[in-house]
Protein backbone atom coordinates (compact mmCIF):
# COMPACT_ATOMS: atom_id res chain seq x y z
CA UNK A 1 0.00 0.00 0.00
CA UNK A 2 2.24 3.07 0.44
CA UNK A 3 3.20 5.45 2.97
CA UNK A 4 2.07 8.57 4.50
CA UNK A 5 0.99 11.89 3.09
CA UNK A 6 4.28 12.25 0.94
CA UNK A 7 4.26 8.92 -0.41
CA UNK A 8 1.92 6.66 -2.61
CA UNK A 9 -0.17 4.07 -1.35
CA UNK A 10 0.77 0.84 -3.04
CA UNK A 11 -1.88 -1.71 -4.27
CA UNK A 12 -4.51 -3.08 -1.60
CA UNK A 13 -7.33 -5.27 -3.47
CA UNK A 14 -10.00 -4.05 -4.22
CA UNK A 15 -13.14 -1.46 -4.88
CA UNK A 16 -16.31 0.62 -5.99
CA UNK A 17 -15.51 3.81 -6.49
CA UNK A 18 -16.63 7.64 -5.60
CA UNK A 19 -14.62 8.68 -8.68
CA UNK A 20 -16.55 8.43 -11.91
CA UNK A 21 -13.01 6.21 -13.23
CA UNK A 22 -13.22 3.39 -10.74
CA UNK A 23 -17.28 3.41 -10.47
CA UNK A 24 -17.21 3.12 -14.33
CA UNK A 25 -17.80 -1.15 -15.01
CA UNK A 26 -16.03 -2.06 -18.37
CA UNK A 27 -14.50 -5.40 -18.58
CA UNK A 28 -12.98 -4.26 -21.99
CA UNK A 29 -9.47 -2.72 -21.29
CA UNK A 30 -8.77 0.54 -21.71
CA UNK A 31 -5.60 2.19 -22.96
CA UNK A 32 -4.07 3.46 -19.84
CA UNK A 33 -5.00 -0.32 -18.08
CA UNK A 34 -3.65 -2.65 -20.62
CA UNK A 35 -1.22 -2.96 -23.26
CA UNK A 36 -1.72 -3.30 -26.93
CA UNK A 37 -3.15 -6.78 -27.49
CA UNK A 38 -1.40 -9.39 -29.76
CA UNK A 39 -3.50 -11.02 -32.44
CA UNK A 40 -3.26 -14.63 -31.54
CA UNK A 41 -3.97 -17.54 -34.11
CA UNK A 42 -7.15 -19.91 -34.84
CA UNK A 43 -8.32 -21.63 -31.46
CA UNK A 44 -7.84 -25.20 -31.33
CA UNK A 45 -9.02 -27.97 -28.41
CA UNK A 46 -7.21 -29.66 -25.96
CA UNK A 47 -7.29 -32.23 -27.91
CA UNK A 48 -6.28 -31.16 -31.40
CA UNK A 49 -2.57 -29.85 -29.08
CA UNK A 50 -2.29 -33.69 -27.84
CA UNK A 51 -2.68 -34.71 -31.07
CA UNK A 52 -0.30 -32.53 -32.89
CA UNK A 53 3.04 -33.54 -31.09
CA UNK A 54 1.84 -37.07 -30.01
CA UNK A 55 5.42 -37.91 -31.51
CA UNK A 56 6.77 -35.90 -29.59
CA UNK A 57 7.52 -37.83 -26.11
CA UNK A 58 9.05 -35.07 -24.03
CA UNK A 59 6.41 -32.47 -25.35
CA UNK A 60 3.65 -34.67 -25.25
CA UNK A 61 4.68 -35.45 -21.57
CA UNK A 62 4.92 -31.38 -20.80
CA UNK A 63 1.50 -31.18 -22.25
CA UNK A 64 -0.22 -34.07 -20.21
CA UNK A 65 2.01 -32.80 -17.31
CA UNK A 66 0.21 -28.73 -18.13
CA UNK A 67 -3.42 -30.05 -18.48
CA UNK A 68 -3.30 -32.57 -15.11
CA UNK A 69 -6.02 -34.73 -14.59
CA UNK A 70 -8.27 -33.45 -17.50
CA UNK A 71 -10.07 -36.43 -19.37
CA UNK A 72 -9.28 -35.07 -22.79
CA UNK A 73 -12.35 -37.40 -24.10
CA UNK A 74 -15.02 -35.16 -22.39
CA UNK A 75 -13.64 -32.11 -23.24
CA UNK A 76 -16.03 -30.74 -26.58
CA UNK A 77 -14.08 -30.24 -29.36
CA UNK A 78 -13.57 -26.21 -28.66
CA UNK A 79 -14.32 -24.44 -25.62
CA UNK A 80 -13.51 -21.33 -24.07
CA UNK A 81 -12.02 -21.55 -20.66
CA UNK A 82 -14.50 -20.72 -17.92
CA UNK A 83 -12.46 -19.35 -14.80
CA UNK A 84 -14.25 -18.47 -11.29
CA UNK A 85 -12.39 -15.92 -8.84
CA UNK A 86 -13.88 -18.13 -5.77
CA UNK A 87 -13.15 -16.33 -2.95
CA UNK A 88 -9.98 -13.53 -1.60
CA UNK A 89 -8.82 -13.75 1.61
CA UNK A 90 -6.72 -11.14 3.39
CA UNK A 91 -3.89 -12.82 5.32
CA UNK A 92 -2.46 -11.33 8.18
CA UNK A 93 0.45 -12.27 10.72
CA UNK A 94 -0.96 -12.80 14.13
CA UNK A 95 -4.56 -12.94 13.37
CA UNK A 96 -7.38 -15.06 11.72
CA UNK A 97 -7.55 -14.81 7.33
CA UNK A 98 -10.23 -12.82 6.02
CA UNK A 99 -12.41 -14.59 3.50
CA UNK A 100 -14.10 -12.30 1.77
CA UNK A 101 -16.59 -14.30 -0.42
CA UNK A 102 -16.84 -13.15 -4.53
CA UNK A 103 -20.59 -11.44 -4.29
CA UNK A 104 -22.78 -13.14 -7.83
CA UNK A 105 -23.22 -8.91 -8.41
CA UNK A 106 -19.28 -8.21 -8.50
CA UNK A 107 -20.25 -5.41 -6.83
CA UNK A 108 -19.42 -5.85 -2.62
CA UNK A 109 -21.45 -4.02 -0.14
CA UNK A 110 -19.20 -1.17 1.39
CA UNK A 111 -17.11 -1.05 2.90
CA UNK A 112 -15.79 -4.66 2.11
CA UNK A 113 -13.21 -4.78 4.27
CA UNK A 114 -10.96 -2.78 7.28
CA UNK A 115 -7.29 -2.75 7.52
CA UNK A 116 -5.30 -1.55 10.23
CA UNK A 117 -2.67 0.88 9.19
CA UNK A 118 1.16 -0.23 8.88
CA UNK A 119 -0.09 -4.01 8.95
CA UNK A 120 1.51 -6.52 6.89
CA UNK A 121 -0.71 -8.65 4.89
CA UNK A 122 -0.89 -11.28 1.75
CA UNK A 123 -3.58 -11.37 -0.65
CA UNK A 124 -4.51 -15.03 -1.47
CA UNK A 125 -6.98 -16.11 -4.62
CA UNK A 126 -9.02 -19.12 -5.19
CA UNK A 127 -9.54 -19.60 -8.78
CA UNK A 128 -11.50 -22.31 -10.26
CA UNK A 129 -10.55 -23.12 -14.25
CA UNK A 130 -12.84 -25.24 -16.54
CA UNK A 131 -13.27 -26.61 -19.78
CA UNK A 132 -9.86 -25.04 -21.47
CA UNK A 133 -6.69 -24.01 -20.33
CA UNK A 134 -6.57 -20.31 -19.35
CA UNK A 135 -3.17 -18.19 -20.93
CA UNK A 136 -1.62 -15.31 -19.54
CA UNK A 137 -4.36 -14.94 -16.05
CA UNK A 138 -3.30 -11.34 -14.81
CA UNK A 139 -4.93 -9.65 -11.97
CA UNK A 140 -4.72 -5.38 -11.94
CA UNK A 141 -5.71 -3.49 -9.61
CA UNK A 142 -6.71 0.43 -9.57
CA UNK A 143 -7.07 2.35 -5.88
CA UNK A 144 -8.40 5.76 -5.53
CA UNK A 145 -8.74 7.85 -2.31
CA UNK A 146 -10.83 10.98 -2.24
CA UNK A 147 -10.98 10.73 -5.90
CA UNK A 148 -6.86 10.57 -6.61
CA UNK A 149 -5.86 7.39 -8.22
CA UNK A 150 -3.06 6.45 -5.80
CA UNK A 151 -2.10 3.36 -7.04
CA UNK A 152 -2.57 0.98 -10.48
CA UNK A 153 -0.70 -2.02 -10.34
CA UNK A 154 -0.78 -5.45 -12.59
CA UNK A 155 0.34 -8.69 -11.58
CA UNK A 156 1.07 -12.02 -13.63
CA UNK A 157 -0.81 -14.98 -11.86
CA UNK A 158 0.45 -17.46 -14.99
CA UNK A 159 -1.00 -20.13 -17.07
CA UNK A 160 -3.83 -22.80 -15.85
CA UNK A 161 -5.08 -25.95 -17.00
CA UNK A 162 -8.29 -26.94 -15.84
CA UNK A 163 -8.60 -29.07 -12.94
CA UNK A 164 -11.46 -30.19 -10.47
CA UNK A 165 -10.40 -28.51 -6.97
CA UNK A 166 -9.57 -24.71 -7.25
CA UNK A 167 -5.85 -23.02 -7.45
CA UNK A 168 -4.32 -20.88 -4.09
CA UNK A 169 -2.69 -17.89 -6.06
CA UNK A 170 -0.75 -16.37 -3.24
CA UNK A 171 0.28 -12.40 -3.56
CA UNK A 172 3.39 -10.89 -2.54
CA UNK A 173 3.68 -9.26 1.51
CA UNK A 174 2.45 -5.93 1.14
CA UNK A 175 1.79 -3.27 4.12
CA UNK A 176 -0.71 -1.19 4.65
CA UNK A 177 0.40 3.01 4.92
CA UNK A 178 -0.28 4.43 8.39
CA UNK A 179 -0.38 8.05 9.45
CA UNK A 180 -3.23 10.62 9.54
CA UNK A 181 -3.13 11.28 6.20
CA UNK A 182 -3.57 7.45 4.99
CA UNK A 183 -5.97 6.48 7.31
CA UNK A 184 -9.71 6.97 5.79
CA UNK A 185 -11.75 5.31 2.70
CA UNK A 186 -10.37 3.99 -0.52
CA UNK A 187 -12.13 2.83 -3.58
CA UNK A 188 -10.39 0.32 -6.09
CA UNK A 189 -11.58 -1.26 -9.54
CA UNK A 190 -9.98 -4.61 -9.61
CA UNK A 191 -9.97 -6.90 -12.50
CA UNK A 192 -8.90 -10.65 -13.93
CA UNK A 193 -8.15 -11.10 -17.44
CA UNK A 194 -6.18 -13.31 -19.94
CA UNK A 195 -3.63 -12.78 -22.58
CA UNK A 196 -6.68 -12.35 -24.83
CA UNK A 197 -7.71 -9.42 -22.75
CA UNK A 198 -11.07 -11.49 -21.64
CA UNK A 199 -12.28 -10.34 -18.20
CA UNK A 200 -13.30 -12.94 -15.89
CA UNK A 201 -14.32 -10.71 -13.16
CA UNK A 202 -14.54 -7.00 -12.20
CA UNK A 203 -15.00 -5.96 -8.80
CA UNK A 204 -15.78 -2.35 -7.89
CA UNK A 205 -15.52 -1.85 -3.89
CA UNK A 206 -14.42 0.48 -1.01
CA UNK A 207 -12.02 -0.27 2.21
CA UNK A 208 -10.99 1.59 4.82
CA UNK A 209 -7.41 1.90 6.63
CA UNK A 210 -7.99 2.68 10.45
CA UNK A 211 -5.85 2.77 13.42
CA UNK A 212 -6.29 -0.80 14.38
CA UNK A 213 -8.22 -3.82 13.33
CA UNK A 214 -12.36 -4.22 13.68
CA UNK A 215 -13.10 -5.66 16.84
Amino acid sequence: MGGTDDKEIPPTSGSAGHDDAASESSCYATEDEEDVQIHLGPKISIKEHLEKDKDDESLRRWKEQLLGGVDVNQVEEVQEPDVKILSLTIVSPGRPDLVLEIPDSGNPKKPWFTLKEGSKYNLKFSIKVSNDIVCGLKYTNNVWKTGLKVDNSKDMLGTFSPQAEPYIQVMPEEVTPSGMFARGNYSAKTKFVDDDNKCYLELNYTFDIQKDWVK
